[in-house]
C-alpha cells in the first residue's frame, strides 16, 4: 500500500515533466514553463513536510486516552 509521502515522491517528476510538457505545448517558452511546474512540484513538497508532517501519527477515535507512562526509575544503589 502507497503512503501519502510515497505519492508525493511520485507527483513531482510527474509535475515537472508533465505539466512542463503541457504547458510548452500549449506555447509557452520553456523558460516559462519549467518554473511553472517547479512552483507546483515546490508546492507538493510543501504540503508533505510542513502541512502533513511525516512525524504526525493520527490516533484511532476508539482508542481511550491513558495517562503517558513513566520511564522506569534507575537507581545507583
Amino acid at each position: 500500500m502507497t503512503s501519502y509521502y510515497d505519492m508525493v515522491l511520485g507527483l513531482i517528476p510527474v509535475a515537472l515533466f508533465g505539466i512542463g510538457g503541457v504547458l510548452t505545448l500549449l506555447g509557452f517558452s520553456l523558460a516559462v514553463a519549467v518554473p511553472m511546474a517547479a512552483c507546483v512540484a515546490i508546492g507538493l513538497i510543501i504540503h508533505a513536510l510542513f502541512v502533513n508532517q511525516p512525524g504526525e501519527v493520527a490516533q484511532p477515535a476508539s482508542e481511550t486516552t491513558s495517562a503517558p507512562k513513566q520511564p522506569a526509575s534507575i537507581s545507583a544503589d
